[in-house]
């Protein structure tokens, strides 16, 4: 698609000519996410408010441009790539924290704050925002919302739908839209605010949210537990997660993945490990020592090889130390490894996991496990290299496999990645022919020229057409 020059110089008059990019190597950087997707778009803009936002769209939607919404790229399901073309719209200069309410337990921001800003803002008054994901220096509130990313504190805290009051959007036709209330309460009309959040920005482009923040909790402990196998840690999981201290992180790795950490880092594991856990538990002073004491004991089930609480922040970053020298030593066995985010039920992750050593034997890949086993959502690493035919072909037929294998446990193929392009062909298994139907209407209700994030989300037979 190739944008006429009146299109691009009426972008430039609204906007002002530091806010467009046009020369390709300026353009290249906004071709692809943290995925192996790239597509170069034909523009970049950069809105800096809602106003500029409307003015875009409306734009864009009278002469049927393809506009892909973007914030910082850490996303790893090509959600971000302009696959058709068309405008990059990067909110990633809308930067502001408008209003900050701790009577009432709220703040409203633009998209692009990060959520490292969000928190720390918000520590200020005592308070901070549960949604946590690792990318959190980096990665904006717009983006948290677009994918429903959550990360280690879900377990208890809860996702972005359960920590958003309201939003502020611009729909694919250019309408704005206000959803939510300032309240915790409310159920005048359809909940709009959760159909907008984990929907990739194929509804609307997300102007402002209001925040729901929860007071920080007076103190914390961590643990790490350590299990002849894997079994053994589900068995401690499910006990865990069946008493009433719910921890405030719930975090597993796998045998293959402690070895791997003990190959590059001076971790205190001890022989024969076969999973691990992290755990964290929060709340008043008071009751923390008792708070540790429930959970260590449902921790301590059978196949417990060693259970240490940290007794300062010292000591709880050296346990942390193991999990954190995971990332870097999959990247360095396997810079271009594929990363899928599938969740179980949590009675169901031993079978998952179980499985998924059933299917690394059969497809001859090394699979490594982490992630929030809390809430069983897995972390699944395929350590391939997708430049080998051989390597790329068998881990196309593990991972059709492995989405086979979680969709039969009652699971699900996204637990906060999203799905974006990668993900966007399986879609059918889990959701069935007549919801489809539904939400492809309900995308052309939203977006009737269908401009916005073209080719995500929806499989490409229920996706609405143009009109």
């Amino acid at each position: 698609m190739t944008l006429s020059p009146g299109l691009i110089d009426e972008l430039t008059r609204r906007l002002g000519a530091a806010q467009v990019l046009s020369a390709e190597s300026d353009r290249l950087a906004y071709s692809y996410d943290n995925s192996r997707e790239q597509a170069l778009p034909e523009l970049v803009v950069f809105p800096r408010c809602h106003e500029d936002v409307l003015a875009i769209v409306q734009l864009l939607a009278h002469e049927a441009i393809p506009l892909v919404p973007r914030g910082r790229g850490t996303g790893t399901t090509g959600a971000t790539v302009p696959v058709n073309g068309g405008i990059v719209l990067s909110t990633e200069r809308m930067t502001r924290i408008l209003e900050i309410d701790p009577d009432d337990r709220l703040m409203v921001v633009e998209p692009g704050v990060t959520n490292q800003a969000v928190q720390q803002a918000a520590a200020e008054h005592g308070f901070f925002w549960p949604p946590d994901p690792t990318s959190a220096a980096v990665c904006t509130i717009g983006g948290n919302l677009a994918y429903n990313s959550a990360g280690p504190r879900a377990v208890k805290y809860g996702t972005p739908r359960e920590n958003t009051l309201g939003l502020r959007a611009v729909t694919g036709a250019g309408e704005e839209i206000r959803t939510g209330t300032r309240t915790t309460k409310g159920v005048v009309g359809y909940d709009l605010t959760r159909l907008l959040i984990g929907s990739e920005g194929t509804l609307a482009v997300i102007t402002e949210a209001t925040l729901k923040l929860t007071p920080l909790p007076e103190t914390k402990r961590t643990l790490q537990a350590i299990y002849a196998d894997i079994a053994a840690a589900t068995r401690a999981v499910a006990c865990i997660m069946a008493q009433p201290v719910v921890p405030c992180a719930l975090e597993f790795i796998d045998g293959t993945a402690i070895d791997m950490v003990r190959d590059v880092a001076s971790a205190d594991l001890p022989e024969g490990a076969g999973a691990l856990l992290m755990i964290e538990v929060d709340g008043p002073a008071a009751a923390m020592a008792e708070m540790v004491e429930v959970v260590s004991q449902a921790a301590s089930t059978s196949g417990l090889l060693s259970l240490k609480t940290a007794g300062s922040d010292a000591e709880a970053q050296a346990l942390w130390a193991t999990r954190k020298a995971l990332s870097p030593a999959l990247r360095n066995v396997a810079p271009k490894k594929i990363n899928e985010d599938v969740v179980v039920p949590v009675s169901r992750i031993p079978e998952l996991l179980a499985g998924l050593e059933d299917l690394a034997r059969q497809h001859a890949i090394t699979i490594v496990n982490f992630g929030h086993a809390g809430n069983g959502n897995i972390h699944t690493n395929l350590l391939i290299d997708p430049d080998d035919p051989r390597q790329r072909t068998s881990a196309e037929a593990c991972l059709d496999a492995v989405f086979s294998l979680v969709l039969g446990l009652g699971g699900s193929l996204s637990g906060e990645h999203g799905i974006g392009l990668v993900k966007r062909d399986f879609v059918a298994r889990e959701i069935d022919a007549s919801s489809l139907h539904l939400m492809a209407g309900i995308q052309r209700l939203f977006d009737p020229q269908h401009i916005l994030n073209q080719g995500k989300v929806l499989p490409s037979t229920s996706t609405p057409t143009t009109s």
